[in-house]
């Protein structure tokens, strides 16, 4: 028993670091469409034999495309999610994705841009959705804030790959080149993925396949359930009629944390492309130059990537609303601190942190709603977030334009967002406490969902 427990947790670990790694590397790409165009807008404006004479307004709009499309597409993946299962969505999508950056380096015009750009899109709000509903179900309990938030910290790191390589490759390849370059997922990640990502087995059993998702969990190592007792009454009560995919979000017991839970996306994504497409257009008008404006960007999304990697750590220990709400008040300051004549060296501070209050805590927001929903509504509840959140991306880089249309200064534009920033912080103070600790009164870890609770199984018609 002792060898067959070693050797199941062997397993889990194989097979977890292959989930993180694949899932990772497609949010990677995620995070690297997501600045790439943050990088060219400053071309686009300048030089019309690229596409065509390109003004602000336009130019936000073509940000923006982008962000409509993985809106379609998450909330996508979430009505078909939880129905044909975490693996088909992860390999289409990134098929998707890559022949959507590699057509979009073809486009001569702003309308074929812009088309491409929304098709993209698609692709990318796939991607998000599933990654976080499939982590949740791989990781263990009491780790899964940092799992996800391992995760989700490749979008900074893609961003901060893609602000990297536009410092250093614009003058070479040009931004054609660098779209391709988000093209390449198709030449490596997908062959990977189709040898090495497994289905969930949790997510076979929410189907009712029972004898699927016990035969695939002993191959791999991953429990359908904490407590293999549970396995017959949780199947049970899936084949009794239990609402799942987006009906289940319109329950009593979804409906309020499901809209607040959005808000917090919304604000987060918002101030997430908001930044990342008009933070080096401000830093010009502040009198910076290119390399210093791209410089800003660098810092900006490192910041996102080593501080959501170390508010994970606290958001498993104390719980991610608490700490969700105090990234959202530093990015509050930080955004006003900006505005202020600062040295360089405090000014990048002051940037890394916005980067931590901005991105960073989108990151754990993603790690904050693939916990809190049970199986049968997790892609429904994550593509929700990733769907309705980026309108707030929508509107961002739309603001970001208008207020430079506008004429007014970069300073408005901070002010403006460290609004939307503390409007995240007082939302995620409302939002419920997780379901499976009112069931248990504490008997989980604050802020990570429970697949051993018994009784939460049987009174909330759930398997998690």
């Amino acid at each position: 028993m002792h060898i067959s427990d070693a050797s199941n947790a062997v397993l889990q670990r194989k097979t977890l670091r292959w989930v993180v790694l694949i899932t990772a590397l497609a949010l990677v790409f995620d995070g690297y469409d997501l600045v790439v165009y943050g990088t060219i807008v400053s071309t686009l404006l300048r030089d019309p034999s690229q596409i065509g004479a390109v003004d602000p307004v336009q130019a936000g709009l073509l940000g923006s495309y982008a962000l409509m499309g993985v809106m379609v597409g998450a909330l996508s993946a979430g009505a078909v999610g939880d129905f044909f299962g975490r693996r088909k969505i992860m390999l289409i999508n990134i098929v998707w994705f890559s022949l959507g950056m590699a057509a979009t380096a073809m486009t001569t015009s702003i309308g074929a841009f812009g088309l491409m750009r929304f098709l993209t899109g698609i692709g990318v709000g796939a991607l998000v959705a599933t990654a976080g509903a499939m982590v949740a179900e791989f990781a263990p309990a009491g780790q899964r804030n940092f799992y996800n938030a391992l995760v989700y910290s490749g979008v900074p790191l893609g961003a901060l790959f893609a602000s990297l390589l536009a410092l250093w490759l614009s003058d070479l390849v040009g931004w054609r080149g660098l779209f391709l370059i988000g093209a390449s997922p198709l030449l490596f990640l997908f062959p990977m993925a189709v040898m090495r990502l497994s289905e969930s087995p949790k997510w076979l059993l929410s189907r009712g396949r029972v004898g699927e998702a016990e035969a695939l969990s002993r191959q791999i190592g991953i429990p359908m359930l904490s407590d293999d007792a549970l396995t017959a009454s949780a199947a049970s009560v899936v084949l009794s009629g239990q609402r799942s995919g987006f009906a289940g979000l319109c329950s009593s017991r979804f409906f309020v944390p499901t809209v607040l839970l959005g808000l917090m996306s919304f604000s987060g994504l918002m101030l997430t492309y908001g930044l990342n497409t008009w933070l080096p257009e401000i830093m010009l008008q502040y009198g910076y130059d290119k390399t210093y404006s791209l410089l800003f960007l660098v810092t900006l999304n490192a910041g996102a990537v080593i501080g959501g990697l170390v508010a994970s750590r606290a958001a498993d220990r104390f719980g991610p609303r608490r700490i969700v709400s105090s990234t959202f008040g530093l990015a509050t300051v930080s955004l006003i601190l900006i505005t202020f004549h600062l040295p360089l060296s405090v000014l990048l501070v002051a940037i890394a942190i916005a980067g931590l209050g901005t991105l960073g805590t989108q990151v754990l927001i993603y790690g904050f709603v693939s916990n809190y929903y049970v199986t049968s509504v997790r892609a429904a509840g994550v593509a929700w977030c990733a769907g309705f959140g980026r309108l707030g991306g929508i509107f961002g880089p739309l603001l970001g334009g208008a207020l430079i249309a506008a004429g007014a200064a970069g300073t408005a534009a901070f002010y403006v967002f460290a609004g939307v920033a503390l409007f995240g912080a007082l939302v995620t103070l409302f939002v419920p406490r997780h379901p499976a600790e009112r069931a248990s009164s504490g008997a989980s870890e604050p802020g990570v969902s429970s697949d051993h609770d018994t009784s939460s199984v049987h009174a909330s018609s759930t398997i998690d």
